[in-house]
């Protein structure tokens, strides 16, 4: 009986080692852990540009970190403009021999371009200098003897202004200013006719403006200016024919306005 025994119990021991290795072959196997030296592919992240510098130039139509923001003391610029030079006539008077007849003077209008010069003494205060030419018709309008071409005349005016800018170092700067003028006749021409002969005496006055510059690009502006002139034109006309002499004084009174680009140097 004791021996029946034992053998049972060895039988039942093989058993259970017999299925513990039958699950142990049926069992996931599990995945050897990695090395410590594996090499894991992470994403790259993009390379950083490097910023751009400049060689210390800026280019001429180019607005860098070295450029002057506005205008301001020390700045000289250049302008060239479309200007547009309308006489306004306000006051004629005509003798014919020294004795005063019904009339008035009429001058044509015109358009040119314009050269300035301006210089910024302060942050606010500047003087720029005009130089222009234009070409105007001189008629008698309203006489006994009707209208009467007088001739034709170019006028230089240059004109010497002082102004004020209200926003230094800001690109709309708006100003004001007030200055002179003196005008030279020059290339006179007779009409011919009742007229042979022309002369037009240097005339000049004070003028006033107003305009605004606005900064573009690097050191390019804008300009739109307005002037009013005061000034008189005295001219004298004779008739070799008949020997008439006709005199006649004439407030020109242009009002000036000019458009056009200018560079800071």
């Amino acid at each position: 009986m004791r021996k029946s025994r034992s053998l049972l119990a060895a039988a039942l021991l093989a058993g259970s080692a017999l299925c513990g290795a039958a699950k142990a072959q049926t069992a996931s196997p599990v995945a050897p852990a990695p090395a410590a030296s594996a090499y894991v592919n992470a994403p790259v992240a993009a390379p950083v540009s490097a910023p751009v510098t400049h060689s210390g130039h800026c280019g001429l139509f180019e607005t860098c970190s070295s450029t002057k923001i506005g205008l301001g003391k020390g700045d000289f610029l250049i302008r060239l403009s479309a200007l547009g030079v309308l006489p306004e006539d306000r006051d004629s008077k005509i003798w014919l021999n020294g004795a005063a007849i019904p009339g008035r003077v009429k001058t044509t209008r015109q358009v040119m371009p314009e050269l300035t010069f301006e210089y910024f003494f302060t942050d606010n205060l500047s003087i720029d200098l005009i130089a222009a030419s234009t070409r105007h018709e001189v008629a008698a309008e309203g006489t006994p003897l009707g209208k009467i071409d007088v001739g034709s005349a170019w006028v230089l005016p240059p004109t010497v202004t002082f102004a004020w800018h209200f926003r230094p170092h800001k690109r709309f700067n708006p100003y004001v200013g007030v200055g002179g003028t003196l005008a030279w006749f020059h290339n006179v021409s007779p009409a011919g006719g009742v007229v042979q002969k022309l002369n037009v005496g240097v005339t000049g006055g004070p003028s006033f403006n107003a305009g605004f510059d606005y900064q573009l690009v690097g050191n390019w502006f804008f300009n739109f200016d307005v002037k009013q002139m005061f000034m008189r034109m005295h001219a004298w006309a004779n008739d070799r024919g008949s020997g008439a002499f006709i005199k006649a004084h004439d407030s020109l009174d242009p009002t000036v306005v000019g458009a056009g680009i200018e560079y800071r140097f």
